[in-house]
């Protein structure tokens, strides 16, 4: 019991707000039922995650009901952004057209020798001295 308490962690894409808390309320009553509402309340708050907790904990003042935390953490998630897990969408309109890295490269042109004219060897390494015309 005390395992599902503490591994169940709010999250808004799975989880209703409603459910998740009185499942975890009903979880911490029976693991410690001498515990108040409040101690109760803020022991279950600590399990919903850093920003959530503390946007919850921002709003209400001490001692609130259950059915204030319960507000309070719906009206944060569906306000904000708080809560939430960011997801990747994928961008469909830009379209990356394939092509191998030859065709990006631009043409190179053709050295010749400024001596000979040969493409296969450069002027300072030319063995003719003669220049054709």
């Amino acid at each position: 019991m005390r395992n599902a308490f503490e591994s169940a962690i709010f999250n808004s894409e799975k989880d209703k707000q409603l459910t998740w808390f009185l499942k975890q309320k009903d979880r911490s009553s029976s693991l410690h039922p001498d515990m108040s509402d409040s101690m109760i309340n803020m022991q279950i708050l600590r399990i919903c995650g850093g920003e959530l907790d503390h946007a919850i904990k921002y709003r209400c003042v001490e001692p609130c009901s259950t059915q204030y935390y319960i507000n309070a953490m719906a009206d944060i998630i569906t306000s904000t952004k708080t809560g939430k897990t960011w997801t990747r969408v994928p961008m469909e309109s830009k379209m990356v057209s394939k092509t191998s890295r030859e065709d990006m490269r631009p043409e190179r042109p053709v050295l010749k020798c400024h001596k000979c004219g040969i493409t296969s060897n450069l002027a300072n390494t030319c063995t003719k001295k003669t220049k054709i015309n």
